[in-house]
């Protein structure tokens, strides 16, 4: 154990010097809540020598605060932070520790075991080389240890140390920790593991964990703090094609213009040929520039500016790569996704993918299975639940350039991120771009929107009621379409239930079918703007999300929401269709208003309160905002 002190120098330089020159190595602890995680990093900063004196007096305190005995110290303390942590006794966040050895040096992220906090344990192993998953010996292989280590193997972590902790309490039996190897080991045999290094501990205790335990003689391997100090991670990203995303384009005057960003793969040396993804203009570069001065070469890890040779377009969240051997690009992709909402994951909804330095729209287009983690069965099913894994296909709105994740995980990762609440609902590993991708291209044609809508003598212009069933949608959008007619006007009206008879005759009332059924909607009523015509489009439309996304399909001042809008009891007091009452006998499911959502428009163009107005005097408030807007001069 003395053997792990903190060695002594003849002065500072002399001691950072020598850290330096240290390798370092990251690495999580994960498995099922109160395993034993955050005691186990607690004992190695313990052991390691990096708690000050101080510190050690407080931890001693804490113990006895929190229920621990005489002299001994509850070492997870030292990692459990929070005071919801420590009252629970449960780690809630990634908590991030440093400490060293002789050999090396070590930045460990402990990550929270319950099922909820399963976003946190991921975001640790994103940037982990080991993973030492916890087993309590009590309890064996749990989902959570089983979902854990398949995020694990998935996130390209190739070296596994499993510590069977708290052998103490089964009296340190052998049969006990070769059961448990043996099934976790059966378990993870298609896990792509490079190395499962097993060591029975006791964190609380400290056997196996610096030193070897004379209460476990039948094992003959290295305890935890040798393994980690020798264990050999071999990283291949130097020796991959250079490549650097753009974080910033550096231009302090009209004299420089430089491109900063940190060097995720490969090296560069001034004189070679990069190319900038997606546009693939090339140029050579001219200096490798740092705050310390120009460098030969700049390697992986290192943030640095590059200038080129030649004057070429390029924005951040593009990438430099080696001329030779660039990244791909595409627009469209298969990925492996772990959803991380409590909001389900919905294909068809518009959600923004951040990869690097680029952030774009994206929708899921399709799920083409779900993982069962414990038996890692292919399941169908169309929408993601809170930390479920599934296959998905994703489309962009703008070719971005990548690497799959499992030749490059710092080219290959996204996270998802809500648009509405600006929450990280999802993280990604794309597997490689879908094939139709590279095969369609837009056509280009003579005849515009512009010329179509003149022969019109009229603005195209998307009208979209939305409100409960029985409000009055489509009576008012009817009335609207039939003024518009008698004033020579092309139109169309898309309406909910003649819509569901043909082209979304396959989709269903769960919320994911919901979302495609507007998507497609509204790219119908794309093409019927593109067309000149005026649409109509009488449609429940629930979410929020999915009416902007229409929104968004076309271009500022050509969708107009009209919020009909009435209470739902007087909706229901209109139920020529027995739909209300159904759903409240529980013979619908997922009925809009009652067992379903919906969300008002926020500022919609206009709105009618037809428990007010009757429907003629509703349809002439439209006719006559439309009028007011020019919409119907031409």
């Amino acid at each position: 154990m003395d053997g792990y002190a903190a060695p002594q120098f003849a002065d500072i330089e002399t001691y950072l010097d020598s850290q330096l020159k240290k390798s370092l190595l990251r690495f999580i602890t994960c498995g099922s809540v109160d395993d034993g995680k955050s005691t186990l990093i607690g004992r190695l900063l313990y052991e390691s020598k990096m708690i000050f004196d101080d510190q050690l007096a407080s931890l001693k305190n804490e113990s006895k605060k929190f229920g621990t005995q005489g002299e001994e110290i509850d070492f997870a303390l030292l990692v459990d932070g929070l005071a919801a942590e420590r009252e629970q006794g449960i780690t809630i966040d990634v908590a991030y520790r440093f400490f060293s050895t002789d050999r090396r040096k070590f930045i460990v992220a402990d990550t929270p075991g319950h099922e909820q906090y399963t976003r946190n344990m991921a975001t640790g192993a994103s940037t982990a080389d080991l993973a030492i998953v916890m087993i309590d010996a009590r309890k064996g292989v749990l989902t959570q240890t089983r979902r854990h280590s398949f995020i694990v193997s998935l996130l390209g972590i190739r070296h596994v140390v499993l510590c069977i902790n708290k052998m103490d309490l089964v009296d340190y039996d052998q049969a006990t920790y070769d059961k448990i190897l043996a099934e976790y080991r059966t378990f993870a045999s298609d896990f792509g593991f490079d190395s499962i290094q097993a060591i029975p501990v006791s964190a609380l205790a400290g056997d196996n964990v610096v030193t070897n335990s004379e209460r476990t003689p039948w094992y003959d391997g290295p305890p935890l703090m040798e393994y980690l100090d020798t264990v050999e991670i071999r990283s291949d990203i130097r020796d991959k094609a250079f490549r650097m995303p753009v974080q910033w384009v550096n231009r302090p005057n009209l004299d420089f213009r430089g491109f900063a960003g940190q060097v995720v793969s490969g090296s560069i040396r001034p004189g070679e040929r990069v190319r900038a993804l997606p546009s693939g203009k090339a140029s050579t570069v001219s200096r490798i520039v740092t705050m310390d001065g120009d460098l030969d070469v700049a390697v992986e890890g290192q943030s640095v500016t590059l200038t080129l040779a030649d004057e070429i377009d390029i924005s951040r969240g593009d990438v430099l790569c080696a001329d030779q051997d660039p990244a791909e690009v595409s627009d469209q992709f298969q990925a492996t996704m772990l959803w991380m909402s409590d909001s389900a994951m919905l294909p068809g909804r518009s959600y923004v993918m951040k990869m690097g330095a680029r952030e774009c729209q994206m929708q899921v287009t399709e799920e083409r299975y779900r993982i069962d983690v414990n038996t890692r069965a292919h399941e169908a099913a169309k929408t993601l639940g809170l930390n479920e894994i599934g296959v998905v296909n994703i489309a962009l709105d703008r070719e971005v350039a990548f690497d799959p994740y499992n030749d490059n995980r710092r080219m290959g990762g996204f996270i998802v991120i809500d648009r509405m609440t600006n929450e990280t609902v999802g993280l990604g590993l794309i597997n490689f771009a879908l094939r139709r991708a590279s095969n369609i291209h837009r056509q280009s044609l003579d005849v515009s929107k512009e010329l179509r809508a003149s022969m019109k003598a009229q603005k195209p212009v998307i009208l979209w009621f939305t409100g409960l069933s029985g409000a009055g949608k489509s009576t008012v959008a009817n009335i609207v379409e039939k003024r518009l007619a008698a004033m020579g006007k092309h139109t169309y009206t898309l309406d909910g239930d003649n819509v569901r008879h043909g082209l979304n005759n396959d989709l269903g009332f769960t919320d994911a079918d919901r979302v495609e059924n507007i998507r497609r909607v509204g790219e119908v009523s794309k093409l019927m703007i593109d067309a000149g015509l005026i649409v109509l489009v009488s449609f429940i439309s629930p979410f929020r999300a999915e009416r902007r996304i229409v929104r968004q399909m076309v271009e500022e001042g050509e969708f107009w929401e009209v919020f009909v809008d009435a209470p739902l009891d007087v909706a229901e007091s209109r139920d020529v269709k027995g739909l209300y009452k159904k759903a409240r006998a529980g013979e619908i499911k997922n009925f809009t208003g009652i067992d379903s959502p919906y969300e008002p428009p926020l500022e919609p163009e206009i709105h009618l309160e037809t428990d007010k107005l009757s429907p003629d005097e509703a349809a002439e408030v439209v006719i006559q905002r439309l009028t007011e807007a020019g919409l119907l001069s031409q």
